[in-house]
């Protein structure tokens, strides 16, 4: 018998939140307190489930989000997260079938492009997913940074300062912060008041082990919070009576440079510190040259982080700036239907305009390879090379490595 997905109802939603921890396999312990808390910020609109003999064996929720793209401006995103399929149903179709209800749904709303961190890489292109920003973790050893421990942080001719600082300040301080940073990073996501209460610890899953970080922010000389940083250390001693404590950073966001090199200097200089692990950064990141010895910097994760799916390819390449001028016409293939079809992408410094067309195609490619070049983060050449580009016209993927190129690469630093 076929199995459909439908809408999530009040009453399902126990046996949904069930079904999520099975599927990414931890212990449900869900109290009817976090479901009630939990019910208070969910879209039952926009949450499926498959059930089998009243049992739920599926799960898929989207919520509203807005991404910066290349230039700064935001577009309207269709966030999707808690995708799990039961161990029991694989391979049935069932993601298949509660995807194609939600993007249908997303582009009926207006939505530019759909979004999601990917747990497997081989999961999403089927969709029309590629990946459009990656992110990279390093760890610093802190001694071999080369740092001067006299030195004050921040610097005394700086006229800034570092204060320790309580949640309730995160979420009095974090939103606008973020706000700047967002406006000026493009790949970075939104944070709704949910994300800060839950980063927090206020409303933290059962599922999780809260440990309270610690906090800092970065005052610039007028008083403005330009930076934040939160971090948790362990205590590790070794022989010799020696410390060998790391601290790992969860969150560091920054409106400047300048207040993202303090902060990394105040994590550096916390007594007993002897490694620090950055949490998820961009490929590109200046952390490593914020240290005398960028080596003392050792990168140990670097991996495919946010997936884009386009929905309206002619407002998201309007919406993104371009630092050349080219005229493309693009072939757009998608076998859902949802975007497919031949634009024509006239594009400036001074703007773009993108439309469908008649003309000759300069290039083919797939939606998911138009999204992974979005961003402005994977080049051209590079899919042509792999064969996931055609070049119809010659001269074409010189044109559009030029033109989709970002000067920096695309950082989203969050987990959905």
């Amino acid at each position: 018998m076929s199995l459909a997905p439908r809408t999530v109802t009040v009453s399902d939603f126990p046996d949904w939140l069930r079904a999520v921890d099975t599927g990414f396999l931890r212990p449900h312990a869900a109290t009817q307190e976090e479901i009630a808390l939990r019910l208070t910020h969910t879209d039952l609109a926009r949450v499926q489930g498959v059930f089998d003999a009243g049992r739920c064996v599926a799960t898929f929720r989207s919520f509203a989000q807005e991404l910066t793209v290349v230039g700064g401006a935001t577009v309207p995103a269709d966030a999707i997260t808690t995708v799990t399929v039961s161990p029991t149903h694989r391979r049935r179709g069932l993601l298949g079938r509660m995807m194609a209800v939600d993007l249908a749904a997303a582009k009926e709303r207006g939505d530019v492009v759909a979004s999601l961190i990917a747990a497997e890489y081989p999961i999403y292109g089927r969709y029309g997913f590629g990946p459009a920003a990656w992110t990279t973790e390093w760890e610093i050893d802190v001694p071999r940074a080369g740092l001067d421990p006299r030195r004050p942080v921040p610097d005394e001719a700086d006229g800034g300062r570092i204060d320790l600082v309580d949640g309730d300040a995160v979420r009095a301080l974090g939103p606008e912060l973020h706000d700047r940073l967002a406006a000026r990073q493009h790949g970075v996501v939104s944070r709704g008041e949910q994300w800060w209460l839950r980063t927090t610890g206020v409303h933290v899953p059962a599922y999780e082990t809260w440990t309270e970080p610690f906090y800092a922010v970065y005052r610039a000389a007028d008083g403005t919070v330009d930076g934040l940083v939160a971090y948790r250390a362990d205590a590790r001693w070794g022989d010799g009576k020696q410390p060998l404590n790391t601290a790992t950073v969860s969150d560091l966001i920054a409106a400047t440079p300048a207040a993202e090199r303090v902060l990394w200097r105040f994590v550096c200089s916390v007594d007993w510190i002897t490694t620090v692990r950055t949490g998820r950064r961009a490929p590109d990141d200046l952390l490593p040259f914020f240290l005398p010895d960028p080596r003392a910097a050792r990168v140990v994760t670097q991996a495919d982080w946010l997936w884009l799916r386009l929905l309206d390819v002619s407002r998201a390449l309007t919406a993104r700036t371009w630092d050349t001028e080219a005229a493309l016409v693009l072939e757009v293939h998608d076998s859902t239907g949802l975007t497919a079809g031949r634009f024509l992408l006239d594009a400036s410094p001074a703007g773009a305009t993108c439309a469908p067309t008649t003309r000759s195609a300069d290039l083919a490619l797939g939606v998911g390879e138009l999204a992974a070049l979005y961003l402005g983060d994977e080049s051209v050449a590079r899919l042509a090379a792999l064969g996931r580009v055609d070049e119809l016209r010659p001269g074409a993927v010189t044109a559009a490595d030029a033109l989709f190129r970002a000067p920096r690469r695309a950082w989203c630093p969050d987990m959905f």
